[in-house]
């Protein structure tokens, strides 16, 4: 059975609640991590607690289990002259932190002057659906 420190390999399908997905192991290598080690949101990793092998569960992982609510101080106006160029909508930047720290933002929206950029995960807020499959555990 699945505990802390075990490495666990996995298949997944991460799905949006209205099914669709936006991640998934199918054809490829199963997920191998640590439990424990914070690699995984915390749902994940939680909803893997006491499995074994062969084992298969679909959970829903609320946002403050997964990537967190969306954070309004980490949406940013910024003027469009202080952009690397073009920028379109969607577009992923690096930005710099006020403590130095390299972050990477989405443009939210582009308008005449100013840019909207997006320091939150992409699926920040956001319920998430995981359909997961036990492949290996070693302790």
């Amino acid at each position: 059975m699945i505990q802390n420190g075990n490495v666990v390999s996995v298949h997944y399908t991460g799905k949006h609640t209205n099914g669709e997905t936006f991640d998934s192991s199918e054809g490829r290598e199963p997920l191998k991590f640590q439990m424990g080690m914070g690699q995984l949101i915390p749902g994940f990793e939680n909803a893997l607690i006491g499995k074994s092998v062969g084992d298969k569960v679909t959970v829903n992982i609320a946002p403050e289990e997964a990537y967190g609510l969306v954070r309004e101080d980490l949406i940013v106006s910024v003027p469009l002259d202080k952009m690397p160029g073009e920028v379109e909508v969607g577009q992923a930047l690096q930005a710099e932190g006020d403590n130095g720290q390299i972050a990477q933002v989405f443009v939210k929206e582009v308008n005449e002057d100013h840019v909207l950029i997006d320091g939150n995960h992409p699926l920040a807020g956001k319920e998430l659906v995981f359909d997961i499959e036990v492949v290996e555990i070693e302790a």
